[in-house]
């Protein structure tokens, strides 16, 4: 095990190698100067674990941006949120280049010949420095809130530039290959998301062309209430204290929230929000726990799970909130809408062709898996020096190789 000195952002900070900026203040940015589209701020909901958030951007004018220039990001910047999600940061990228920081981040800027970028990302990654910075900042608060003098207390082990650069390759390749594959599964659920309204929006289903049709209804397809075709029932209970680690995914309103060792539906689970967020749609196909803030589907009445799930995911369910506060899912509304249902012949063959894209995505998935942890069990391990990189041939990743030559 090689012994890697420690160093502070403030000592860094003190030799002019890094530099702090906190986002623009109410004063220079107000929330009636934002345009539809232009150039994009990352607000504190933008920042996740060493990437950008990039949905629900906010943007302002080229002449809104330049005035408030010092707050342009560059790749190599790392952004930390201010309030209420500290724990996170993003590294920035030249996807992201130029883009403003919000009022709500705050802007690590590296000068630095002896620091990576990438690699201290990575170690703002690890869940000791995770659990460090939630300590710190929530200490005392109600909410928790990241300033410059807490950033400046960050200290992190410095080997070498040079296996600096080797620990963030080795983790980079992982990230990569991580990403090339989320893309993949992307592609393949447009491509079954198509079929789908290629099929059942659109009407031209294999041999439509040959189908009669009665006021617009192909021969052999149903005119149901949605409430016939699938049944929507109210997650299960489960409080964090009551959750035993274990295999089962939790499903909340949105996404997997955690995993359980009991399971109360069997595969395929198809969830939907029922409070809190709404529009959300979720396929998961293992045992699972959908939780009470999600609905879940207790009955197919004999009908294919892949054309329930496209159906519910086309129907904007987001716009069916009953709630005055906490928005929520009326699902007697949503149990009257008319829809066509089709023969089983047809939901047969739609199962056919979608189930061989599923099953490649699903493939994907549990590579993306099993991958995610060996990047988790290498990250503390390399971090710390008790894996060694010195005498390793390692490939850099080709968004690497500008710096690895630097």
């Amino acid at each position: 095990m090689i012994s890697h000195l420690f160093r502070t952002v403030a000592e860094l900070e003190s030799l002019g190698e890094v530099s702090l900026q906190t986002g623009p203040f109410g004063t220079q940015l107000k929330a009636s100067e934002y345009v539809d589209e232009g150039i994009p701020v990352i607000n504190v909901r933008n920042i996740g674990f060493g990437d950008v958030r990039k949905e629900d951007l906010e943007y302002l004018n080229e002449a809104k941006a330049e005035k408030i220039h010092q707050h342009r990001l560059r790749k190599g910047d790392i952004v930390f949120g201010r309030k209420g999600a500290v724990e996170r940061h993003a590294l920035i990228d030249e996807s992201v280049d130029g883009w403003i920081q919000g009022s709500d981040c705050l802007r690590l800027r590296i000068k630095s010949q002896d620091v990576c970028e990438r690699y201290l990302s990575h170690y703002l990654k690890t869940q000791a420095h995770q659990d460090w910075m939630q300590a710190l900042c929530s200490f005392g608060a109600t909410m928790t809130s990241l300033n410059q003098d807490i950033v400046r207390r960050i200290s992190f082990p410095s080997p070498p530039i040079e296996a600096q650069k080797r620990i963030a390759a080795t983790l980079t390749a992982y990230d990569e290959l991580i990403e090339n594959n989320q893309r993949r599964i992307a592609l393949l659920e447009k491509m079954s998301e198509e079929v789908y309204r290629e099929w059942f929006v659109r009407l031209r289903f294999p041999s439509y062309e040959k189908v009669k049709k009665l006021r617009g209804v192909p021969d052999g397809w149903k005119e149901q209430k949605f409430g016939q075709f699938c049944q929507l029932q109210r997650g299960f209970d489960l409080t964090d204290a009551e959750v035993e680690p274990g295999q089962y995914p939790v499903i909340a309103s949105t996404s997997i929230k955690t995993y359980h060792s009991q399971y109360k539906v069997e595969p395929p689970v198809i969830t939907t929000g029922r409070s809190g967020s709404l529009g959300e749609v979720l396929f998961v196909n293992t045992r699972a726990w959908p939780h009470n803030t999600a609905l879940y589907v207790k009955n197919f009445f004999g009908n294919s799970a892949f054309l329930v799930y496209y159906t519910l995911k086309s129907m904007r369910l987001e716009n069916f909130n009953a709630g005055a506060g906490v928005p929520t899912l009326n699902r007697n509304h949503l149990n009257g809408i008319p829809i066509i249902v089709p023969s089983k012949e047809i939901q047969d063959q739609f199962d056919s062709v979608v189930s061989k894209l599923y099953a490649q995505a699903e493939l994907l998935r549990n590579a993306n898996q099993k991958l995610t942890m060996t990047r988790g069990a290498l990250l503390p391990r390399l971090i710390s020096g008790k894996l060694s990189v010195e005498n390793l041939d390692i490939q850099f990743p080709s968004s690497m190789l500008e710096d690895a030559h630097a």
